[in-house]
């Protein structure tokens, strides 16, 4: 519990190489295999991004095209209502004296040019009497038959989508309808049906490109495609649901029949938002194969530093064995001698601390036998025995329940991890201070805590006391507190920490093990 913790790192031997190279290959494996499947996940992205670019290259294209025809088809309107706008100037040029011959030329030509653009139209006078007709029936006698008859309200409908033209002729009142020509309304009807069959083409598209298309309004929606209707069944889904299809592209203009404008919302394929995400996918099992090779070799690692332990503690209580056998001989050759008792019970106390040094290595590595202990008394015997043996200027003061206060224990292990934190107390404090003993009890729980007024430990260096390899010693071996956290918490099911500690002031440990009952 020194508050100037140095590292010393422990060398272990190298573990086996066969482990090593084990995992490494393992890793290499793993990496390329997740490299491989990256690779062709990107390749099909690229491959399915790229037919989702021609579809809207090809869809833009079209509806370029459409507008293209669109323009035409107006143009012609305003073409064949140029021609039947001349058609009444020469007629009301009659109204002209000064004419002469040239009105019946003039009323030939133009008569020639609206019969040539086979445009349907009908004069008629105040009293909706048909005075001339043209290109309304098959044939010219048909058209001819219709003259001096009364205009029916089936064929005004039918003249109905043009504006009508007023004038008069030698003051006589009359008026002019028309409707586009024969060639003109087949065109548009193609137009029409082309509009249709370029709208479902756009929504049910080969490639599966999720498609809605709105009107002008972005409020009506023409059609839709390869996608769920539940996305956008109500005003509000429908206006997100287009926000975030604009995020995604741009949306494409489409100019249709009698000036209407759509707008094409689309998003990427499901198999694109999936090949997306396969980045992700592969960086998170590179870390997740990581972590576990990581956790393989740490595995390795505390599976050898255990077995070097083992062999520590085995070999350690072996070579105890030899010197403790020959003190106990030598101690039973002085009984009956001249050597004063008193020197020869601490001798005899000295040798039974070495057997039970000895017992403590030897069960490390081994199931080790718990039984039913005062734990009271464990503490007054181990702090009874390192009082004796420590410096004059440590005082020590124990706090135990008068009563029993039984729990599972392997003896020799418990006291042990006493002594250890003890003597790492008496280090800090420099042979100078006062160790405390606390033992209470919470429920069906046993705490004790063991402080000191020693110098501290930094808190930077606190998560590091519990760890093989630091030592608060220059020539220590840094296993003290590791090998007490492992018998506390493997072999005695508790929980050892650091409660406290502070520079200057000192430290509290805290071991809780389970109380029997």
């Amino acid at each position: 519990m020194s508050s100037d913790l140095k590292k010393t790192k422990t060398k272990f031997k190298k573990p086996r190489k066969g482990k090593w190279i084990i995992m490494s290959i393992t890793i290499i494996l793993g990496m390329a295999a997740l490299w491989i499947i990256n690779t062709f996940a990107q390749q099909i992205r690229k491959s399915e991004e790229e037919k989702v670019r021609i579809w809207a290259s090809a869809i833009s294209q079209k509806a370029e095209l459409m507008t293209s025809t669109e323009t035409f088809f107006n143009e012609v309107a305003i073409d064949e209502r140029r021609k039947v706008k001349l058609y009444i100037d020469v007629l009301q040029s009659f109204n002209n004296k000064d004419l002469g011959s040239d009105a019946e030329f003039y009323l030939s030509y133009v008569s020639y040019i609206v019969d040539s653009s086979r445009t349907p139209f009908m004069i008629l006078d105040k009293d909706s009497i048909i005075t001339s007709c043209g290109n309304i029936k098959p044939t010219i006698e048909e058209d001819g038959r219709m003259i001096g008859t009364k205009v029916t309200p089936e064929l005004l409908r039918l003249f109905s989508d043009n504006p009508p033209f007023h004038y008069s002729v030698w003051g006589i009142p009359l008026t002019l309808i028309y409707r586009e020509s024969q060639i003109y309304s087949d065109m548009r009807a193609a137009l029409d049906n082309l509009n249709k069959s370029f709208l479902s083409e756009v929504t049910n598209n080969s490639v599966f490109v999720p498609v809605i298309v709105v009107d002008s309004t972005k409020e009506n929606i023409l059609g839709s495609g390869n996608i769920n209707r539940r996305d956008f069944n109500s005003p509000d889904k429908l206006r997100n649901k287009l926000e975030l299809m604009a995020r995604e592209n741009q949306p494409i203009i489409l100019q249709l029949a009698n000036n209407q404008t759509a707008y094409v919302y689309y998003e990427p394929t499901p198999m694109l938002k999936l090949l997306r995400i396969i980045p992700l996918i592969y960086l998170f099992l590179a870390l997740v194969l990581l972590l576990i090779s990581y956790n393989l070799f740490r595995t390795a690692r505390s599976d050898e530093e255990n077995r070097i332990w083992v062999g520590m503690a085995k070999e350690t209580a072996h070579q105890l064995g030899t010197p403790i056998s020959s003190l106990s001989g030598w101690a039973d050759y002085l009984e009956g001698k001249t050597l004063e008792e008193p020197y020869l019970g601490e001798i005899r106390k000295d040798i039974d601390r070495l057997d039970t040094i000895a017992r403590r290595f030897s069960k490390i590595g081994s199931i080790p036998e718990l039984k039913s202990e005062d734990v009271c008394e464990v503490i007054r015997h181990t702090i009874s025995y390192m009082e004796k043996r420590s410096p004059r200027k440590v005082s020590f003061v124990t706090t135990l329940p008068d009563r029993p206060v039984i729990a599972p224990l392997n003896r020799y292990l418990f006291e042990w991890v006493i002594e250890n934190i003890c003597k790492n107390a008496i280090d800090a404090m420099e042979g100078k201070g006062t160790f405390t003993t606390i033992l209470t009890t919470d429920g069906n729980h046993i705490n004790i805590d063991l402080c000191d007024t020693g110098k501290g430990i930094p808190t930077s260096q606190q998560k590091y006391i519990f760890e093989s390899g630091y030592s608060t010693k220059q020539r220590g071996w840094g296993l003290g507190l590791s090998l007490a956290k492992r018998i506390i918490q493997e072999y005695h099911n508790g929980k050892i920490v650091l409660k406290y500690s502070v520079p200057g002031q000192g430290s509290v440990f805290r071991i809780t093990i389970g109380q029997q009952k």
